[in-house]
């Protein structure tokens, strides 16, 4: 004889759950750009940033010679306090993740640990631009001014030396990004990027052999003609290998190391 089990009345068929899908790239980028903000450290650095720009456009207007307020007068010294911050942002969001304990919990929800890292640089590098704009921004407003209170007021900035410059903002970033990496710690990435370079700079003034591999290896050095209109050939190379060094050798390196460390 046979019996047939008839299934209990309400009972509920077992749900067939849709593969979770993994954050893109666009997302992850967005979440980082958001912890610029969100965290105290880099709220105020970027409010410093924005605080100094206006205070150099507004020196300029009060004790500027009338016939020298011209665009690039108010342009290029308002981004040399902004060259000097903008890596220290860098630095502090590479390295969050390590210094905020955030990092069981963020490469547990990302485990692809390179694809967290890539989204750290694109947001370090959308910072740069950001503040480029804010530069560029504050320095018309300047000549605009200057214009209507009897100075010179004229645009005599080009194209290519806002290229340039913005080159030379984002280069800037990913060095200190490139530290925080290899590094992992705030406070030694910081001191590590403003010394290194400079003591690079200082012996290549004191001992007279270094004069000729710091015309390629010193990036204080190569990375000055982005501040012009007109960039060289051999400016370029001298840049690019300048870069190789104190960039993406730091970044290759730090990256290995992430992928490698143990987060506890």
């Amino acid at each position: 004889m046979t019996t047939t089990t008839e299934p209990a009345a309400g009972a509920v068929a077992p749900r067939h759950h849709s593969p979770v899908r993994r954050p893109s790239l666009l997302r992850l980028s967005a979440v980082e750009v958001r912890k610029l903000v969100d965290t105290r450290a880099g709220r105020w650095l970027l409010i410093t940033i924005g605080l100094i720009v206006v205070a150099v456009v507004t020196l300029l207007l009060i004790y500027g010679a009338d016939d020298e307020l011209t665009f690039f007068t108010f342009y290029a010294p308002s981004l040399l306090p902004v060259n000097v911050l903008l890596p220290v942002l860098g630095i502090l969001s590479i390295t969050s993740e390590w210094s905020q304990r955030t990092a069981l919990t963020t490469y547990a929800l990302v485990p692809r640990r390179e694809r967290v890292v890539t989204a750290k640089l694109i947001a370090v590098v959308l910072a740069a631009l950001a503040s480029l704009l804010v530069t560029l921004a504050v320095a018309a407003a300047g000549t605009l001014v200057a214009s209507a209170t009897g100075g010179a007021g004229t645009w005599d900035a080009t194209a290519p030396l806002i290229l340039n410059t913005a080159i030379a903002q984002v280069a800037g970033a990913l060095m200190g990004a490139a530290f925080g990496l290899l590094l992992l710690n705030p406070p030694l990435a910081i001191v590590g990027y403003l010394l290194l370079p400079t003591l690079w700079t200082v012996l290549s003034e004191v001992v007279r052999p270094l004069r000729g591999p710091a015309g390629w290896l010193d990036p204080n050095q190569t990375m000055e003609p982005l501040f012009t209109s007109t960039v060289t050939g051999e400016q370029w190379a001298r840049l690019g290998v300048s870069l190789l060094v104190w960039l993406v050798l730091p970044l290759a390196a730090g990256l290995f190391r992430t992928l490698r460390r143990e987060v506890s």
